[in-house]
């Protein structure tokens, strides 16, 4: 497992508990920090990891002390959040979930030359998720395993051109809504068969877990 240093979450909704979650088991709660200017995100995320939650007063010195600043935010938000962290993110590894925001952008946000593109989804939420990457330039490969070593906690990776990410967005992605709605639709046909509704509903989870 490679040292991923220090690592700031900036945003703790549900993606970000579930990276920090996995880090947490693999046995790194002590490099693990989150801000969010939402009081519930926050309270959420420190429930259900444990992990420490900054101030709003203090979200500029504890990225001054980080080695990676995690970008867990909605894309239409990204810019506002990254305000208070102005002048601190020009030397750090920055590794961003935000939907949709390419690597030059982040480039142009943030004022750093190490930037990770991550797609990941829902399953990452119970440890089987599947994600992808994408790199910027300025990127090595000490950074590769530092970022392989936080998506490893939470299931499958692979390295993707960022070409390549709309492909992975679509597949894995948005994949689980879709696996959703195949299981709804075999309970449905169940349920028109004269199953009740709650059995045919496990009987199609439990298929499609199974297959």
């Amino acid at each position: 497992m490679a040292d991923t240093g220090n690592i700031m979450f900036l945003g703790a909704g549900r993606m970000a508990s579930a990276l920090a979650g996995g880090l947490v088991k693999s046995g790194l709660k002590e490099k693990i920090c989150a801000y969010d200017v939402s009081g519930e995100a926050v309270k959420a995320f420190s429930k259900s990891t444990g992990v420490e939650t900054v101030g709003s007063d203090a979200p500029k010195h504890f990225a001054s002390g980080a080695d990676i600043i995690v970008l867990a935010v909605k894309p239409q938000y990204l810019r506002e959040a990254l305000a208070p962290l102005t002048g601190v993110l020009s030397g750090k590894l920055i590794v961003s979930i935000v939907a949709g925001v390419t690597l030059e952008a982040l480039c142009v946000y943030t004022g750093a030359e190490r930037i990770v593109r991550v797609m990941p989804n829902t399953p990452a939420q119970v440890g089987e998720g599947a994600s992808a990457y994408a790199v910027s330039a300025g990127v090595s490969e000490d950074d590769c395993a530092a970022v392989e070593t936080i998506l490893g906690a939470i299931g499958y990776f692979c390295r993707v051109p960022e070409k390549l990410m709309d492909a992975v967005t679509g597949l894995s992605g948005s994949g689980p809504a879709y696996v959703f709605n195949f299981i709804q639709a075999l309970a449905d046909g169940g349920v028109h068969c004269g199953l009740p509704r709650d059995e045919a509903l496990k009987l199609a989870a439990q298929t499609v877990m199974g297959a």
